[in-house]
């Protein structure tokens, strides 16, 4: 039996979303800059993602800008909007458990001579609101939160936050990574107060390798890559029609029967926590499973290493992440739970387990029978 359990990490894709990306590769394959019938026809697919996109956010269409992914989103959220309102102020806020698609640019501002505050969490990984209002001034041009972590799962209040943000400080800048939210959630930007969202295609059942950036366009941003003008001088190069396509086949997707779809997701955390809390020495990181995001478990192996744990499993054809995968080749540990306060001991043994709407009870059930049988073992051999 296969269990895979590392959701966050990437998604299988939708059937939908693979016959798209064909037929757009192989057939509708034109450039969507070419004036003839081909790239017509490979333009109306962009514009028809663009539109599902804008319908599922209730926001314009011409708000909607397509990137390589979460991390070209990101990385121009943040770059592009400190360069362009870089007279109007140069200080900025974020968290201590922001992805390093987000921390790393916002490293570099700072390197570059902004002003970076970073705040804090609680003990389930969560801002606290007086710390946001004491940190904004008059000269912040720019916040930047993670609306789901994508460690553990908790989940930052970011309607508040953008309420706040725009009464203190009007002409300052909320922007959202909202890469492992988006899909689980129903996001409006307009009600929450968000200028500025990532979003990744392959953590909602899309294409690796293709995102997109909300921008409301009453913001001032600067592009990130120049060239040949395309997406309104906003993002210059041919746009990847076939991920595209792909993307806005998986959002609207994702979005049908959804509360189902989240239910169902709880039901299963709940279940996979409640048995994971009967083990001896295991902890779980974040916050209640209704008050985190529907998906990802963050439990803690007293006496294991996660790197071994992971490994261990593997062998039984289970996959699960230590920590992000994005950073799990790092050896620094995890920088959320230690914003968290979480003991050492605990961060070293820290496995994260998430799931999509193709997670199975079966394989819930083989993982939590494969860890039964395996964690005394491995505590017995480390203690050696």
């Amino acid at each position: 039996m296969e269990a895979y359990l590392d959701n966050s990490a990437t998604t299988r894709c939708y059937e939908g979303v693979r016959d798209i990306v064909d037929k757009t590769m192989m057939t509708d394959y034109g450039n969507p800059s070419a004036m003839h019938r081909k790239g017509f026809e490979a333009e109306r697919y962009v514009r028809d993602s663009a539109q599902i996109i804008a319908k599922a956010l209730k926001v314009k269409e011409k708000e909607i800008f397509f990137t390589s992914g979460g991390t070209e989103s990101n990385n121009w959220a943040l770059l592009g909007a400190a360069w362009a309102n870089r007279r109007s102020g140069n200080h900025i806020i974020t968290t201590a458990v922001e992805h390093p698609a987000a921390a790393a640019p916002i490293q570099y501002l700072q390197e570059q001579g902004f002003d970076v505050t970073i705040l804090s969490v609680d003990d389930h990984g969560v801002l606290r609101m007086e710390d946001v209002e004491t940190a904004l001034r008059k000269d912040t041009i720019l916040i930047s939160t993670i609306y789901v972590n994508n460690e553990i799962g908790s989940v930052q209040p970011v309607e508040a936050i953008g309420k706040l943000v725009h009464q203190k400080v009007p002409g300052a800048i909320y922007h959202v990574d909202a890469i492992q939210a988006f899909g689980k959630y129903k996001i409006y930007p307009g009600k929450l107060g968000i200028d500025m969202m990532s979003v990744s295609g392959h953590k909602i059942h899309g294409p690796k390798g293709i995102g997109f950036l909300y921008i409301c366009d009453q913001i001032k941003i600067a592009p990130l890559i120049r060239g040949g003008g395309q997406q309104s001088n906003m993002r210059s190069g041919t746009e990847n029609v076939p991920g595209i396509a792909g993307l806005g086949a998986a959002v609207q997707q994702i979005y049908q029967d959804h509360e189902e779809k989240t239910e169902r997701l709880y039901q299963m955390k709940q279940y996979f926590v409640e048995r994971l809390r009967q083990m001896p020495q295991v902890s779980i990181h974040g916050m209640e499973v209704r008050e985190g995001a529907p998906h990802i478990v963050s439990a803690g192996f007293e006496g294991i290493r996660s790197e071994v744990l992971l490994h261990a499993l593997e062998e039984r054809n289970i996959y699960v992440s230590a920590g992000s995968a994005c950073s799990t080749h790092k050896r620094a540990g995890s920088s959320t739970l230690t914003a968290m306060g979480v003991p050492k001991e605990q961060r070293e043994s820290a496995v994260r387990f998430s799931f999509s709407e193709y997670t199975t009870k079966e394989e819930l059930e083989y993982c939590l029978q494969t860890l039964r049988e395996i964690t005394p073992v491995l505590r017995k051999f480390t203690r050696r």
